[in-house]
């Protein structure tokens, strides 16, 4: 027969069965938060990778779209200095440099910016107040020969013409300061320039002055 296991030494084996099971429940806890900690933090970065991802590819559909706005300013700028140049003087638009970053929109504000102020026609200089006061004088001159014509036309076939002859001749004289006018506005258009006050003013005064002296002098 078995003899009996003594009680003391019975306790002792459940005290330890109990210590051991406490501890492995201890373990298996601390094991499942860490694996719950592992997927909660596998979880963040798949979120926050797609978050990434998402914001990358925002970025390039902005990139894209930037950058078919910029081409199309730059063919639009570049096709402005061609018109401006002559298309015999320059090619096709250069291709992007390498190694460049920053917003390529204040460069081509700034470059808008300057196109415009090259476009904007000043004022002539004063070194032309010659050729603008000949202007006025040969429109006056012009003027008072047609004038002249006109009236010898009316003397020639008497009549009528004898009678409204001498008044279109006479109309025709006064506007002589006008017609120098228009080659001062191409010489003005010659050098890209504004046919502004002061040239108006030189060649009305040339062209007064001028068919004054005319009208006296045939008297």
């Amino acid at each position: 027969m078995n003899e009996p296991v003594p009680s003391d030494t019975y306790a002792a084996h459940v005290r330890r069965l109990a210590e051991l099971t406490g501890r492995v429940a201890a373990q298996r806890a601390e094991a499942q938060a860490w694996h719950g900690q592992q997927c909660a933090a596998a979880e963040r970065a798949v979120a926050q990778a797609t978050t990434q991802l998402r914001d990358a590819e925002q970025e390039v559909v902005d990139a894209r779209s930037m950058l078919e706005r910029v081409d199309a300013e730059v063919g639009h700028l570049w096709a402005e200095l061609r018109s401006r140049l002559g298309t015999r003087r320059i090619g096709d638009p250069p291709g992007p440099a390498r190694d460049v970053t920053g917003d390529p929109v204040p460069l081509l504000r700034g470059v808008r910016e300057l196109l415009d102020r090259t476009g904007q026609r000043g004022e002539l200089p004063g070194s032309v107040n010659p050729l603008l006061a000949l202007c006025g004088v040969a429109g006056a001159v012009v003027a008072y020969a047609l004038g002249a014509a006109a009236r010898a036309v009316g003397e020639r076939y008497g009549g009528d013409l004898a009678v409204g002859m001498p008044v279109l001749a006479l109309v025709v004289t006064l506007l002589g300061p006008v017609a120098g006018l228009a080659p001062a506005k191409r010489l003005a258009d010659r050098r890209h320039a504004l046919l502004g006050p002061r040239p108006l003013a030189i060649v009305l005064a040339a062209g007064v002055l001028t068919t004054v002296l005319l009208l006296v002098s045939a008297r």
